[in-house]
């Protein structure tokens, strides 16, 4: 019978998942935005509704709009990143890298599910021009996804699209030396 120590716990098994910290901050940007999207969209109904807890934010009777959560959740990121902080070191993921990766996700779905608001410069979320964010964070969060969870295969396409089956055995498996080299050893990340 294996012991406690023989079986990988959770941290484990999920930094093995990734092959790279970019990798591992594409996932979980894409997860927050998700999320951030469905909880916020739940929130703004539920103030509509006028159920639960949940008012609108007032300061000095103008009312803030949620967008500015996210414009100022993602200066923050960014300016975070141009000073270098909140990045993976020497190749290993780091927890403020994980953090700034969560909050550019959330904050881009924070500004993005008002996006009607900020291309009419008007307050259009419950009428017709409101479906504008909708379709937006639909973009956006299939980017974010795409770049999560496709990558790999979008550069497997773009390459298949490079050199035609044809010159492909009849297995069709890729031949050896013109595989991609992407897959790394569990949590051992390139060094740059």
């Amino acid at each position: 019978m294996p012991s406690s120590t023989d079986t990988p716990g959770f941290a484990s098994w999920y930094v093995s998942h990734f092959h790279s910290p970019a990798e591992e901050r594409r996932f979980l940007s894409s997860t927050a935005f998700g999320l951030t999207f469905a909880a916020t969209r739940t929130v703004t109904h539920a103030i509509r509704d006028q159920r639960g807890p949940f008012r609108n934010v007032q300061v000095g009777g103008r009312h803030i709009h949620h967008m500015t959560f996210g414009i100022i959740g993602l200066l923050g990121v960014g300016y975070a990143w141009l000073n270098e902080t909140g990045l993976p070191r020497d190749g290993r993921q780091t927890r403020s890298s994980r953090l700034t990766a969560l909050l550019y996700g959330a904050g881009s779905a924070l500004t993005l599910d008002e996006f009607a608001l900020w291309l009419n410069l008007q307050d259009d979320y419950w009428n017709k021009q409101g479906r504008e964010s909708i379709d937006a964070v639909v973009l956006f969060g299939a980017l974010l996804s795409a770049g999560a969870s496709a990558r790999h295969h979008i550069a497997d396409v773009i390459d298949r699209l490079q050199h035609p089956r044809s010159t492909e055995p009849a297995s069709g498996r890729v031949p050896e030396t013109r595989r991609r080299k992407r897959r790394l050893p569990a949590r051992s990340y390139p060094q740059r």
